[in-house]
């Protein structure tokens, strides 16, 4: 199958989905988005890391009149049998508590969304409830994964259906005319679930990759790292493949995220990472398809212990650098105001010819 045929997936497709055949990102249209940066009255590349970004996307939208006008944050929830082993601070009722509280607007990622004019869907994979509030998109595969140090945290077939529901999600975004998204998620637990994954496919000690996500006690990291380092060991995924490793030890909303990361390329939208859980599932994403890489934008680094190596990994640089750990999407939105100030000097700041001033040249050593 190839990138370019823009139709929905089915099971059929995930069946061959490493053989998938993702095309780079236009070039042409990056060197053309570049030129006009460079025309633009300001000193070569002074917008700094923005003007590649805006570059890139340009190269993924295949225009240099590209727009970020109609964006969305996607959060993928999902509840995970591990906090049964006591990982986490809070239970995993809290997940729904929040969800609700996106929903209503009044969550962290609720109130930056409506001052970013994002659009915010929630997506609920696998909430451990049969509630269903209103606005919650209903793609519940099961209510919880498993706790994995006991079993697999999903079956191949859920892994599956996880990854083809992100997947789709991103063809759904993009017949709305959605031209970059965000990703978000919700999932006590899912800082456990995405150290797990980092540890495995990075093949480091749990210690190297762990932090104390929502707040964990000495007592509480010590257990986390301690569950990690069994279930490494107990499925053997140092040596494993990626997706052996995410239905061993991910999450359906992990799995959801990668299908998304996966989406973007292969109908060419942006895709904004948020923090160390969507970084994971960008990692997973990228070890099934190495070509997802060039269509994922890091808006921070986390100051969870993980992040910083799973960027280095994918070679992503993170816009923001400023401790942030707070999830559901939030670093996301404030990376996209920040470009929304670079598009605007993209598209209206008066070039050297409206001024006429000789454009200053780019000189390379």
């Amino acid at each position: 199958m190839q990138c370019s045929e823009k139709r929905k997936m089915n099971e059929e497709d995930l069946q061959s989905l490493q053989k998938l055949s993702v095309s780079e990102p236009d070039g042409d249209y990056y060197r053309s988005a570049k030129r006009i940066l460079d025309s633009i009255a300001k000193p070569v590349d002074s917008l700094g890391e923005f003007e590649d970004v805006i570059a890139r996307i340009a190269a993924i939208r295949e225009k240099t009149d590209v727009s970020i006008d109609r964006r969305a944050l996607v959060i993928m929830s999902s509840d995970n049998g591990i906090v049964d082993e006591g990982v986490s601070q809070s239970g995993r009722e809290v997940t729904l508590k929040v969800v609700k509280n996106i929903l209503n607007g009044r969550s962290s990622a609720g109130v930056m969304a409506k001052k970013s004019l994002v659009d915010c869907f929630v997506t609920d994979v696998g909430i451990d409830t049969d509630e269903q509030p209103a606005g919650l998109i209903c793609r519940k595969i099961r209510r919880g994964s498993r706790d994995f140090l006991k079993e697999r945290a999903m079956t191949g077939p859920e892994t599956k259906e996880a990854l083809l529901t992100g997947i789709n999600t991103v063809y759904e975004m993009s017949l709305q005319g959605y031209e970059l998204l965000a990703l978000g998620e919700m999932g006590i637990g899912n800082t456990t679930t995405s150290s797990a994954i980092c540890a495995a496919l990075l093949k480091l000690d749990a210690g190297q990759v762990t932090g104390r996500g929502a707040g964990l006690t000495d007592q509480g990291l010590e257990r986390k790292k301690q569950v990690i380092g069994e279930a490494i060991q107990k499925y053997d995924l140092y040596n494993a493949d990626a997706f052996t490793v995410l239905q061993s030890v991910g999450g359906y909303d992990i799995a959801a995220l990668a299908g998304m990361c996966i989406g973007g390329a292969i109908y060419h939208i942006p895709m904004v990472l948020d923090g160390v859980i969507t970084q994971a599932a960008a990692l997973v994403a990228c070890r099934m398809i190495p070509g997802v890489r060039k269509y994922l934008f890091a808006s921070h680094k986390s100051r969870e212990k993980s992040s910083s190596l799973i960027l280095d990994e994918l070679g992503l640089h993170p816009v923001i650098d400023a401790g942030m750990a707070l999830g559901e999407g939030t670093g996301a939105l404030m990376f996209i105001s920040l470009l929304d100030h670079a598009f605007c000097v993209y598209h209206n700041a008066a070039e050297f010819h409206d001024l006429q001033m000789n454009q200053y040249e780019r000189y390379h050593k």
